[in-house]
């Protein structure tokens, strides 16, 4: 089996992004793993090694030009997004949003175009990128316009090999009751279903998390599980998906902690978020659901109050590149 060939872009500039790439490419392991492209500007590259007290070889090399991954040392694709003096560290700026979606641009379009398999980036900040043209409330939504993707997406999340998916994501939490439907229920157990077989699992264990306290209590708190996620479940059962629920909210995540579950729906996006982060903030990793190739990247973000200071913890990007690496090698397998 040919290795994975995997695009790192760095990420908002002004953020850990680059620190925690070249601290993942000082490892060598790490390029035992997979053919890794570097997308992006030589000087945010060179920075993040300065940042880590790393050092590692890049190879300058145009992967439009044919098989970049022949050759020594970690490929190199320079591209031009921001100039070093206009990085403003630990901001929020039009030029550091600006420079990391011209790097997503780039690798989304090697990616759809087979050249690379997968997508790992340093953290975004969604309020450059909002202010840089994102157009979108997130970055997944704005990848799926990029790639003409039309069905259901959804930020996946996890963590020491729990994962969940949403029915509603980035959104007010009083419009979440009008998400909570048959349709969308349907579509976020499907996706997850479907990202964890093509991780290796043959039949993933999945459960539902209820919306209300104590899963309605019999309707005293709330009808929604009686009157839609019950139903929408008992139909997904019959359908031979293997899920379950509703579960209250505050207990199904001790399920999965007992190693009883490998999935769980969340009805919004705190839901889960809040008992993943509690679990291992410096370890969660985000994958986006619905897009045709893996893009993963940690769940932590830019971590702006340590920015440039060289203590960024690199597990979370650790877990992110090698979750592309697993999916891309179990898609490759299947």
């Amino acid at each position: 089996m040919t290795k994975p060939r995997i695009g790192i872009i760095p990420g908002d500039p002004g953020g850990i992004g680059p620190e925690l790439i070249a601290k993942l490419l000082n490892q060598p392991e790490t390029a035992e793993k997979a053919d890794i492209l570097l997308i992006g500007d030589a000087h945010l590259f060179a920075l993040g090694q300065e940042q880590a007290g790393a050092d590692f070889e890049m190879r300058t090399c145009n992967p439009l030009d044919g098989d970049w991954t022949e050759g020594d040392g970690i490929a190199h694709y320079p591209r031009e997004t921001i100039a070093p003096d206009a990085i403003t560290h630990a901001e929020v700026s039009l030029a550091n949003g600006t420079s990391a979606l011209e790097n997503l641009n780039t690798a989304l379009q090697l990616a759809q175009d087979g050249i690379i398999d997968a997508i790992t980036f340093g953290p975004f900040n969604k309020a450059a990128l909002i202010e840089a043209g994102l157009g979108h409330e997130d970055e997944l939504h704005y990848m799926a316009e990029f790639l003409g993707v039309e069905g259901y997406i959804s930020e996946l999340n996890t963590l020491d090999g729990i994962w969940t998916s949403r029915v509603s994501s980035h959104i007010a939490l009083s419009e979440v009751p009008d998400y909570v439907n048959e349709e969308r229920i349907t579509k976020a157990v499907h996706l997850i279903d479907n990202v964890l077989k093509r991780s290796g699992l043959s039949r993933p264990r999945l459960s539902v998390a209820a919306l209300n306290p104590h899963a309605g209590d019999n309707g005293n708190f709330g009808t929604e599980e009686i009157d839609v996620i019950q139903p929408t479940v008992d139909k997904l059962r019959k359908g031979q998906v293997n899920v379950d629920g509703p579960w209250p909210s505050d207990t199904v995540f001790l399920k999965a902690k007992a190693g009883d579950v490998d999935g769980i729906i969340t009805m919004y996006h705190d839901q889960g978020q809040i008992a993943l982060k509690l679990m291992g903030f410096d370890r969660g990793v985000t994958v986006q659901g619905g897009i045709p190739f893996p893009v993963t990247t940690p769940a932590h973000g830019t971590a702006f109050d340590i920015s440039g200071t060289g203590k960024a913890d690199v597990k979370a990007m650790q877990a992110a590149f090698s979750i592309a690496c697993n999916m891309v090698s179990n898609w490759q397998a299947h």
